[in-house]
């Protein structure tokens, strides 16, 4: 393990990077699809996606903490292509002829129907929100020397979300509501978003510790190369 002033591991056999890894990009894709509704709880309406979501910026902040920014970023690039091959995939599915005796294109259209402004929205804003949380945490972990968790899994969450939310908002519905309203969209989803987080603060503890102590390892970025387009180990 690294500590505050120990020198970068070389370490690569680790146990459960893979399985963080496959568990981050399943809730992608399961919210993209989950956001497809628009559920309606106490008068408060949101789409499918936003009760799975933020799970992401949680599994994000343990890649991150425990494993390093350079890890973290292979882990976002991998959902972000997988988003891309599942939109392609239903775009081409839903542009197939159908069968003649197959009554149910225009459900498919409906709920799965490739919508190219949203599709580009959704990617743009899980690429820039990711990256701008996964670069603060790491930067907080180095400012901090390694304490006040809390601090970093918030923080990075409130840029994150943030960046996620006013990215995806205005690049999907700008022009199609008033501005008014679409701030109030915004400013809704985000502090719904960041309050998970926060209740989810003790649990997200639990991963880590456990992790660094079964992983042995405990990465600081002080190194690191943050360019997210880089291929670079550092």
């Amino acid at each position: 393990m690294q500590d505050s002033l120990g020198e970068i591991p070389a370490k690569t056999n680790f146990k459960y990077y893979d399985v963080i890894g496959a568990l981050f990009v399943a809730v992608l894709i399961i919210s993209n699809i989950a956001s497809a509704k628009v559920a309606s709880v106490a008068g408060f309406n949101f789409d499918g996606g936003t009760i799975l979501f933020p799970i992401s910026y949680i599994f994000g902040d343990v890649l991150t903490e425990v494993y390093g920014y350079k890890k973290s970023r292979r882990i976002i690039w991998t959902g972000f292509l997988c988003l891309a091959v599942m939109a392609l995939t239903l775009a081409a599915v839903q542009y197939l002829p159908s069968a003649i005796d197959w009554p149910n294109q225009s459900a498919y259209e409906a709920v799965l129907g490739f919508v190219p402004r949203l599709v580009l929205a959704s990617m743009l804003a899980y690429w820039a929100g990711e990256f701008s949380n996964s670069y603060i945490l790491a930067k907080m972990k180095v400012w901090t020397k390694g304490r006040q968790l809390w601090s970093r899994t918030i923080g990075s969450t409130i840029v994150g979300e943030g960046v996620d939310s006013i990215v995806f908002s205005f690049a999907a519905f700008y022009g199609t509501m008033p501005l008014l309203a679409l701030l109030n969209l915004i400013g809704t989803i985000y502090v719904f978003k960041v309050l998970y987080e926060i209740l989810a603060t003790p649990l997200t503890y639990k991963v880590i510790n456990f992790l660094k102590r079964t992983e042995q390892e405990d990465y600081y970025d002080k190194n690191t190369n943050f360019n997210p387009f880089t291929v670079s180990e550092r």
